[in-house]
């Protein structure tokens, strides 16, 4: 019953880092990206982020192990041998993001893709969040893709600090190193624990990623993360929804009622919201109460509609028991 939005995940394919050289080269043109006067004036100057293990990355695997990396960094047991099963594509030499995801989620993370701004990766990494990154170290005709784990930053001398190919706390120039993600269209993404949230996401990127990881873990898993996402969002119709959804799952029928009428306050023409309101009241025994929201599902046009319209008649069809 809970709310599934597709994600647009552009396929990537990884090259190794055989041309790292080159990125000197086709990186001197580039302009060092400029922040906003808001992150500026509120993103201290360093940041590095201590204990984030490093794992060389050998033989077009630079994918599993950022992947082990950032991994391992929110305490999960794991290792580049037992992911490279998992996301490394040998017909295809290299790790594509939806796999990149999908290992996260199997772990028991949540994986959020950030805005594809600079200001924030420096901003999750000033929330102490390791960062893997999408570059291109090549030309766009002829992609060389790559990941790294970009673990802190220098404003003074515009320079950012990756585990990177062989090579742990590499430095490259802010300059540098935003041509060739620029030409990932600056993908990137955080590894968290259910009910962290990264400072760069919007309402409906957090709820893609929760559902996402729902699919995989289940409700009881995800609540912690719907409960984040309504607290920071609170006008987020969908997820109040989703957190009623995940409660009704868990056994708690009194807090997905509740749930489901903070969605609807918020949004009250959600006519799935207030289907399953009804279906939660009429669980209770409230049946005016359930009959009321469930014909509020039914007044609306949509794919919920006849669905709302069969458990009304349902509901005015039951055996009425009293004197």
């Amino acid at each position: 019953m809970f709310y599934l939005a597709s994600q647009r995940l552009q396929n990537a394919r990884l090259a190794g880092v055989l041309l790292l050289g080159l990125v000197l080269l086709l990186g001197g043109c580039a302009a060092t990206p400029r922040l906003s006067e808001n992150a500026a004036q509120t993103l201290p100057a360093q940041v590095f982020i201590q204990d984030v293990p490093f794992h060389g990355q050998r033989d077009y695997q630079c994918g599993p192990a950022s992947l082990a990396m950032a991994l391992e960094h929110q305490g999960v047991d794991t290792s580049v041998e037992a992911l490279i099963p998992q996301v490394f594509l040998p017909g295809r030499e290299g790790s594509v993001q939806p796999e990149m995801l999908a290992a996260v989620r199997r772990q028991g993370r949540i994986p959020f893709v950030i805005d594809n701004r600079f200001e924030a990766l420096l901003t999750e990494l000033d929330a102490g969040r390791p960062v893997v990154v999408l570059q291109n170290l090549a030309l766009p005709a002829w992609p060389l893709w790559h990941y790294a784990v970009a673990i802190g930053y220098d404003r003074d001398t515009n320079e950012l600090t990756l585990h990177s190919g062989e090579t742990p706390e590499r430095i490259e120039s802010f300059r540098r190193f935003d041509a060739t993600w620029a030409r990932s269209d600056r993908w990137a993404f955080v590894v968290l624990t259910p009910g962290e949230l990264p400072t760069a996401i919007d309402a409906g990127g957090a709820i893609d990623a929760t559902a996402a990881f729902e699919r995989v873990q289940g409700a009881q898993a995800a609540l912690p993360a719907w409960e984040a996402i309504a607290t920071r969002f609170p006008q987020a119709a969908m997820a109040h929804f989703a957190v009623g959804n995940a409660r009704h799952a868990t056994g708690d029928r009194g807090g997905a009622i509740a749930a489901f009428r903070r969605a609807v306050s918020r949004q009250e023409d959600l006519a799935v919201a207030w289907l399953n309101l009804g279906l939660a009241l009429d669980e209770r025994g409230n049946t005016e109460a359930a009959r009321e929201a469930l014909q509020k599902a039914a007044d609306q046009t949509g794919p919920w509609q006849e669905r709302a319209r069969r458990a009304l008649a349902s509901l005015d069809n039951r055996p009425r028991h009293g004197p």
